[in-house]
Parts: structure tokens; C-alpha cells; sequence
């Protein structure tokens, strides 16, 4: 007979997926453990040290709103903010920040550590407790089994992670770090199908040997606008960044050292992400391109190392050496640190319900890279996400699940769980068909009543919220019964050559309004046809959705459906024909055989 549970949940693994999981059971009053191999690498910027953008800017908001910490966190240790795409339509505005990335850990750290209900634990989770079909727990690297009534493992790239320099390649989960190892075996053998993905990380340079004059100066936005609804200041000083671009030079290096990238080579078995590909890949990709954008970006106050963006490689140390020094205003740069690939098992997630508890296990849920996706927002947004639903399976209620119209990360999960992935996920704006709502200046709008729910936003802050927002929703009234120039304010407003700044020089707009608020303002009433045609198209989508597919369907006996259809169909086990619709390779006339099916098995009922 199993052991009774000490804990609620074990979280294995403490980056960026694993710390959100943790701090939202904590809080909801469950006793957690969270095991991890360095407990001094708490939510570790292994890559860029940077937080937001395109997207995953919009999913920061988001977690933020449901009461998660990263937001928090980015703003305590940001070192420059910038909203991106402010050229173009407020729908794909995003926030960026570049992170002290040492500071970014720390304050995790301290964060999880002072947090109530939790307790850091060193370790290694070597195989999974496993009776009946359920998920007891975990067994220590030490043989210590350690039981509970839910595991989340968050892994990262650890899972068997190899890393790739030149032709040499040694064990490891990140630079310096040792893999996981044991625990791919045991989800093998309890019936969880494994993949072999790759990422990379490109090289770090002292700052002191770049001649910084011969590069283009990047500034932050002044004030910087934090990400968290609930941040009260950002204190820290704000620095610049600085680009430079590939040549001709640069290109033939790496073009006659291919032969020795592991990449090309062959020895990378693992597929890697085509929406940031390294340098070789440009370079043989998009071969008639002359140069290449490179980012240089300090990771912190206190360090002299900065961060290439751009140049990610597995090419060998010297070559490395000799494409830095290539480059305008690098012709002197010294590599601290060299770029590397690695490669890690993950899992597909086509395996995992939309509360991201496995299909196969029960109990067991899965959240980060070894969910097949890439980036410390989709990772921390997938550990909110499976931690929620943690607290309603230990409350003996239905799972959390945000749609495609409510939340970016609404999109991410369901693109996971409904089609799966062949390469590195990563979030794009693109993904969302309805962006034009989903905009990540109304994230709190939109969700925060769901933060709120399970107490992870504290009720004071939230009713200032509300409060904040009707005022928002009291000035678009205003415009909307003011007249001025023969027709009201709000379609004053909509012409392309007037905004907001000019209707408050001429004393037309409400007195008491943040900036915030009134940008808000501005962009509900100049997007509002859009907006309204995309809510129609909400309320189609949400009655396709709530069409049911039964748990226990035989897709097999849909007489017609091909062969394709109904054996995807039958793994992926879509909860609607709404998420049925969004398998690939699920035609039209398959999804009408099977509404047509549906439709009599309930008359027979």
C-alpha cells in the first residue's frame, strides 16, 4: 500500500515553468516540494537575458493577471524596457526588457524560498511512483521515495541533455550543469512517447575589448512602463544595447568551417527551432542576404559579459573566435563564454489534456521545454497553467482551461495538446486569430477575474483594478455623447490624423486620466469596428466549442470518416469539434461525419 502524501504536489525542476507552478499551489495553501539540482539556479537565464516581445510580452501580461510572478520579477530587475511595434497596430504591441539576469534569479529565489507551503529541496526525481495509473510521487537519485498527490515535472533541457562545441560533445543540462538522468527511461516505460529536440546559445563577450563607438546605441523607452499591473516602481538604472551586423567576411568563416558544425555534421540528431536558428543556418538558409542583425545586450549591472544575440552556434571554439572578430565593433572581443547546442528529450504534447495533466498517467502533469516548446514565457505561462490546475484537481473540481479567445495562453496550450509540434513552439502573435482583443494592454481586463478566483490576486488590488478600468470605460461613454465638429467625440477620433494628444491640448478629454488610460481610450474607440467584428467571430467559435465530442466515442464506428481521421482523432481525443476542426489532416467532410454521429448518439440518449 502507497505511503500517505507528504506533499500536494512535487514540482521537479526550478526554472522559469517550475518556480510559477510552485508559488501558485503554495499560495492556494498546499504543501509543495520543489527538487532541483542546483538550488542556487532558481529560474536561471540559461539564453537571452531578456523577458517579453513579440507575443511572449503579451503572455507576461497575462500570467501577471492571473497572479504569477514573472512580471513582478522583471520589473524588480530590469535593466531596460522597450514596447515593441509601436510603428504598427496596438494588437501586436509587446513588452520587452532586458533582465540583470543575476538579479532575475535572485529575486526568484528569495521569492520561493520566503514563500509559505514550500520547501527547496536538492536533488534528482530518477523515476516516477507509479500504481494504478496514477502518479504517487517520485524516487530520489539517493533511492528516497517521496510521495504525493501530484507531480509536475518541469525539466527544461536537462532531460539527457547533450551538449554540442566543434566535434567534442559531453553530458550536460546547461554549461557546467549535469543532465537528468533516469527519469526518460522511466516515463518510457510508462508509456510516454519521447522526442529528441535541440536549441542553442550563442557567445559571451567581455564588454570591456568591444569598441562600442563603431556600434548603433539602442535605447530604452523613457519612463520605462513596467509589465506587472500590480508593480508600484522599477528602481534600477536603465542601460543601452547596441547592433552590429554580419558581413561578407563573416559569412564565407562560416560557410568554410560547415564541415565542423555538429549541426551539419550530423552528430545533432535533435530538430531545432526555425524561428531562431543560428548563425549557420542564416547563413546556408538565406544565402542571399548580406548581412545579419546582431544584438549586443549586457546581462547586468555588476558583470562585464554581454550577451550576442543573433549569433547562435555550435561551430568549434576557434571559429567561434574568428566570426566575432568578423563583425564591426568586435574586431578586438574577447569570448568569455563559448556558444553551444543542446540537445534534450521532451515529450509530445499531443500526449497531455488541456489542464496539461498526462493522458496516460493520472496526476502526472508536464509544463516547459520538455512540453516541446521554447522560451522562459511559454515556460512559466504552461507552470501557472499546470499548477492552477493542481489546486482544482486537489479541490476535486473541474480543470482550468483558458480558449483560443481569451488568452495567448489559451493559443499556446491548445496549439500543443490539439496539433503537437515537430520543432522548438514558440509564440508568435500570428498564432492568435483573435489578437485584436487579445492585446496586452487589456490582459487584466481579461483575466484578472480569474487571478482573483483563486486568490492570487488579493482582493484590495483588484478592486482598485475594476475601479481604474470603469473609468477607462466611462471616458469611451463620454466620447461617444460629446459632440464636437458636427459629429461626436469618438468619431472625431477615429479619423487616422487625430489622436488622443490633441483632443486633451484642446481640453476635450476627461481630466483624471493615467497615460495608460488614456491610450486605452484611444485604441478601444479607434479599433472598435474591429474589435466588434471579432467578438462576432468569438461567439461563433465559442458555439463550435461548445459542441462536445463524448469521452467514450469509437471514432472506428463513424461510418465514412477516413482512416487518418479517426486514428488521430482517437489520440488526440479532441473535447469539442472545435478543437477536432484544428487537428491537422481532420478535413471538412470528416468533421460533418462526425458532428452528423455526435448529433445521433445524443438522440439515442
Amino acid at each position: 500500500m502507497t505511503q500517505k502524501p507528504i506533499y500536494s504536489a512535487i514540482v521537479v525542476g526550478a526554472g522559469h515553468a517550475g518556480v510559477e507552478a510552485a508559488l501558485a499551489i503554495a499560495r492556494a495553501g498546499y504543501p509543495v516540494l520543489v527538487i532541483t539540482m542546483d538550488t542556487a539556479a532558481v529560474a536561471r537565464m540559461s539564453c537571452n537575458p531578456a523577458i517579453g516581445g513579440l507575443a511572449k510580452g503579451h503572455m507576461v501580461r497575462e500570467l501577471d493577471a492571473l497572479g504569477g510572478e514573472m512580471g513582478l520579477a522583471i520589473d524588480a530587475t530590469g535593466i531596460q524596457f522597450r514596447m515593441l511595434n509601436r510603428s504598427r497596430g496596438p494588437a501586436v504591441w509587446a513588452p520587452r526588457a532586458q533582465a540583470d539576469k543575476k538579479q532575475y534569479s535572485q529575486y526568484m529565489h528569495r521569492v520561493l524560498t520566503a514563500q509559505k507551503n514550500i520547501c527547496l529541496m536538492q536533488g534528482q526525481a530518477v523515476r516516477l511512483v507509479l500504481e494504478n495509473g496514477r502518479c504517487k510521487g517520485i524516487v530520489t537519485g539517493e533511492e528516497e521515495a517521496i510521495y504525493s498527490d501530484a507531480v509536475i515535472l518541469t525539466t527544461g533541457t536537462f532531460l539527457q541533455g547533450l551538449i554540442h562545441v566543434g566535434d567534442v560533445n559531453y553530458a550536460g543540462g546547461r554549461r557546467d550543469e549535469a543532465p537528468a538522468v533516469g527519469l526518460s527511461d522511466s516515463l518510457r516505460a510508462s508509456g510516454i512517447e519521447l522526442m529528441r529536440f535541440k536549441t542553442g546559445t550563442p557567445p559571451r563577450l567581455r564588454a570591456g575589448t568591444i569598441a562600442w563607438d563603431k556600434l548603433e546605441e539602442q535605447k530604452g523607452d523613457e519612463p520605462p512602463e513596467p509589465f506587472s499591473f500590480r508593480s508600484q516602481k522599477m528602481s534600477l538604472p536603465q542601460i543601452s544595447c547596441y547592433i552590429t551586423y554580419t558581413n561578407a567576411a563573416t559569412h564565407d568563416a562560416i560557410r568554410r568551417n560547415l564541415h565542423l558544425s555538429p549541426l551539419y555534421s550530423g552528430r545533432i540528431q535533435g530538430t531545432g527551432p526555425r524561428y531562431c536558428p543560428s548563425i549557420e543556418d542564416k547563413v546556408v538558409k538565406f544565402c542571399d542576404k548580406p548581412r545579419h542583425q546582431i544584438f549586443l545586450e549586457p546581462e547586468g549591472l555588476d558583470t562585464d559579459e554581454v550577451y550576442v544575440n543573433g549569433l547562435s552556434m555550435s561551430l568549434p571554439a576557434q571559429v567561434q573566435k574568428e566570426i566575432v572578430q568578423s563583425i564591426p565593433g568586435l574586431e578586438n572581443a574577447e569570448i568569455v563564454r563559448n556558444a553551444y547546442a543542446i540537445e534534450y528529450d521532451c515529450a509530445q504534447p499531443t500526449q497531455l489534456k488541456h489542464s496539461l495533466e498526462t493522458k496516460r498517467i493520472e496526476n502526472l502533469f508536464l509544463a516547459g521545454q520538455i512540453n516541446c516548446t521554447s522560451g522562459y514565457e511559454e515556460a512559466a505561462a504552461q507552470g501557472l497553467m499546470a499548477g492552477l490546475n493542481v489546486i482544482r484537481k486537489l479541490k476535486k473540481e473541474a480543470p482550468f482551461v483558458l480558449d483560443r479567445s481569451e488568452a495567448y495562453i489559451g493559443v499556446l496550450i491548445d496549439d500543443l495538446v490539439t496539433r503537437g509540434t515537430s520543432e522548438p513552439y514558440r509564440m508568435f502573435t500570428a498564432r492568435a486569430e483573435f489578437r485584436i482583443v487579445l492585446r496586452q494592454d487589456n490582459a487584466d481586463e481579461r483575466l484578472m477575474k480569474y487571478g482573483r478566483e483563486f486568490g492570487l490576486i488579493e482582493k484590495d488590488f483588484y478592486e482598485q483594478n475594476v475601479r481604474q478600468n470603469q473609468k477607462v470605460f466611462e471616458a469611451i461613454d463620454a466620447f461617444k455623447t460629446t459632440r464636437h465638429q458636427h459629429t461626436t467625440l469618438d468619431r472625431f477620433l477615429r479619423r487616422p490624423e487625430i489622436d488622443y494628444a490633441q483632443l486633451k491640448n484642446q481640453q476635450l478629454t476627461p481630466p483624471d486620466l493615467s497615460e495608460q488610460q488614456e491610450r486605452k481610450v484611444e485604441i478601444e474607440i479607434k479599433y472598435e469596428g474591429y474589435a466588434t467584428r471579432q467578438l462576432d467571430e468569438i461567439k461563433r467559435f465559442k458555439r463550435i466549442e461548445k459542441r462536445h465530442i463524448p469521452e467514450t466515442i469509437d471514432y472506428s464506428q463513424i461510418r465514412g470518416i477516413s482512416r487518418e481521421a479517426a486514428e488521430k482523432l482517437a489520440r488526440i481525443r479532441p473535447l469539442s469539434i472545435g478543437q477536432a476542426s484544428r487537428i491537422p489532416g481532420i478535413s471538412s467532410c470528416d468533421l460533418s461525419l462526425l458532428a452528423v454521429y455526435i448529433q445521433k448518439l445524443s438522440c439515442r440518449h
